[in-house]
């Protein structure tokens, strides 16, 4: 099976960046998944100089056990895709973790996140491949907006602004109260947030790694399952001295729905759950002992799912619910 496919647009690179890994992971995802790949197709790169070798790229689609007829799908439309099929499903942080070794196995210089949820810009790839050009970066994301029709308050919004609401314009990190957010997220793109910049994390949605990150911290954590796990990566990346940035010129459109969704039972209970993981590893004592006052209340007198959330925290009970 071919696995990989010429890209142009590493001339500005370090020597030793000289292939990247696309990893989707799918779950009865197929129409996200086929449309995700086929916006893979369009980058737009530049050419390198004379006597320099192409850059190349190779997409790998972990499948988390579908049964929606998913795997057959990619093969058919894309068969110089790499599908791995899991059997069942690992979650985001288990299923990209696969990928992750897959690509580090071939030898990959950079590995690049990407939610099957998401079409990509033509420019996307080379805009994040340009940030690795400055000193100890080493984790990058893309400007991220709702795709047409998928924003949290449509009613908010005007015709013109559809596909320019963003999602994801860099991270915020409340550290007194343990609150991970998305700077931007609701505001239609005025050019407010158009600068590349340092950022607390990078969402897993689109988040680019250099191997070397992975080499020092190791992969995604998989107690976390889903949810905050990409948080829990950048912290650690930051503590071991890299920089991650906000690069916007890299542009997607996420989709931004699914049984585990915003609002739903289970986005409640890993986010209950996984919140108190990452405030016990990296909070300030002051914010733990308040992260264990509330989730005593929460467990005695939150919403069912909340508590059950908080009742597996204190236990240990990690991974999938």
């Amino acid at each position: 099976m071919k696995q990989t496919s010429k890209m142009r647009g590493f001339e500005s690179l370090p020597i030793d960046m000289n292939s990247v890994s696309i990893i989707l992971v799918n779950w009865n995802g197929k129409e996200d998944t086929l449309a995700c790949l086929a916006s893979l197709g369009k980058f737009k790169v530049k050419s390198p100089p004379a006597g320099e070798a192409d850059a190349k790229f190779k997409v790998i689609v972990v499948d988390n056990g579908s049964s929606d007829d998913s795997v057959a799908a990619i093969k058919k439309s894309f068969p110089e895709v790499d599908v791995i099929e899991t059997g069942r499903n690992l979650g985001f942080s288990g299923g990209n973790n696969v990928g992750i070794r897959r690509a580090l196995e071939h030898g990959t210089d950079l590995v690049w996140l990407l939610n099957n949820d998401t079409v990509v810009d033509e420019n996307a790839l080379s805009a994040l491949l340009e940030a690795f050009t400055q000193p100890d970066v080493g984790v990058v994301g893309s400007k991220i907006y709702f795709a047409p029709g998928r924003e949290y308050h449509k009613e908010r919004y005007e015709k013109k602004d559809s596909g320019q609401v963003l999602w994801y314009a860099g991270g915020i990190i409340d550290w007194n109260n343990m609150y991970a957010s998305h700077r931007g997220v609701d505001e239609v793109d005025k050019g407010q947030y158009d600068k590349i910049e340092e950022t607390p994390f990078v969402t897993g949605c689109s988040m680019m790694v250099k191997k070397q990150v992975f080499e020092k911290i190791g992969l995604l954590d998989e107690k976390f399952f889903a949810y905050l796990e990409d948080l829990d990566f950048c912290l650690r990346a930051k503590q071991m001295g890299y920089k991650l940035l906000y690069v916007p010129q890299s542009i997607i459109w996420h989709n931004n729905a699914g049984s585990s969704g915003v609002g739903s039972q289970l986005h409640q209970y890993y986010m209950t759950r996984n919140r108190l993981l990452v405030g016990m590893r990296y909070a300030r004592l002051r914010t733990k002992f308040a992260l264990i006052r509330e989730a005593l209340r929460m467990g005695m007198m939150g919403p069912s799912i909340r508590r059950k959330g908080v009742v597996d925290a204190m236990i240990g009970r990690w991974g999938k619910a």
